[in-house]
């Protein structure tokens, strides 16, 4: 591959205006490739200068630093999607790894196919949710993978993986090793009538409607803490560990109240941080400590982050 062209490497680029805290600093380098052979030729530019790579989605799940990313930062434009139909029960649709979930799942329901809309109201891109296992009470999105391509970070050269071959988990994948990166994933979905699709269509209105309810809307990244691991607590409820992160944070009480700046916690979720103006990464990240240090002070367990930290020198939090 030859080193790609200047027109798609752009140079100190800001990336406030493209995650969903807006906060932090600039990318040193910044592509947006449109196709599967840009996706190449950027790889191939940060091979070449040795640079670390990020890949950015809707920038939903992410806190970046205020000093900015020094590397290239990849936000894919691959937005394709297709239908193959195997039967008159199933088929098969690929989306390309920029296309964004929502507009798949408005995309699958229109074209009478069902099971991604368990997934309405979440934002994020099919690459970013591949890459996390995209999940909401019992599904995940590894229930409905068949297989998907994946470019090599090391070589460029592009591979079609089985979904076993994701080794996918709660909250991981093996795209978190980060050696591939997502081009393009295949879902296997079930073909609908129109009774059914209108039935699909209620509940994705009824998710996004929950969603609206029980959480905020923008400038967060979700659940910043993720749930423990059962060896991690010891607290037991109808004789099941209380690994929900959740509910100790509800404990504590500072839903609406601890705030660093404009950067508080959630009225509506006590493991949500919201950016009400003009927050700053830092703020948010000390927003995130002492919730860390309450939770430890109470219960003698330390959260430990979702979210994911992108561009710090140094790892931010309490560990």
């Amino acid at each position: 591959m030859a080193i790609t062209s200047s027109t798609l490497i752009q140079e100190y680029v800001p990336l406030a205006d493209k995650n969903w805290f807006k906060t932090g600093g600039p990318a040193r380098y910044f592509a947006e490739p449109q196709s599967a052979q840009e996706f190449q030729q950027a790889l191939n530019f940060a091979q070449k200068k040795q640079l670390p790579i990020f890949l950015l989605g809707e920038g939903a799940n992410i806190l970046i630093s205020d000093e900015g990313f020094d590397g290239l930062v990849i936000h894919s434009k691959l937005k394709i999607i297709t239908i193959t139909y195997l039967d008159e029960n199933s088929a098969l649709i690929t989306a390309e790894a920029g296309v964004t979930m929502p507009d798949l799942i408005q995309f699958c329901l229109e074209n009478n196919l069902s099971g991604l809309e368990e997934f309405s109201g979440i934002p994020g891109t099919v690459g970013g949710s591949v890459y996390i296992n995209l999940h909401y009470f019992q599904f995940l999105l590894s229930q409905f993978l068949y297989e998907a391509e994946v470019v090599e970070k090391a070589s460029g050269i592009l591979h079609t993986v089985s979904n076993s071959w994701f080794n996918f988990g709660y909250n991981s994948s093996t795209l978190q090793e980060n050696n591939h990166y997502l081009v393009s994933a295949t879902f296997k979905l079930k073909k609908i009538n129109d009774l059914e699709k209108a039935f699909a269509q209620g509940r994705s209105i009824e998710i996004i409607r929950h969603r609206a309810s029980r959480y905020p809307a923008k400038n967060t990244c979700g659940s910043f803490f993720r749930n423990f691991h059962d060896n991690e607590v010891t607290l037991i409820s109808n004789g099941k560990k209380l690994i929900f992160v959740a509910y100790y944070l509800d404990k504590i009480d500072i839903k609406g109240v601890l705030r660093h700046g404009d950067a508080v916690v959630s009225y509506q979720h006590a493991n949500m941080i919201v950016n009400q103006g003009a927050a700053t990464t830092t703020d948010i990240i000390n927003v995130a400590r002492e919730m860390q240090q309450r939770v430890y002070d109470a219960y003698g367990i330390m959260p430990q982050p979702e979210c994911r930290l992108i561009g710090f020198k140094e790892y931010p939090l309490l560990r």
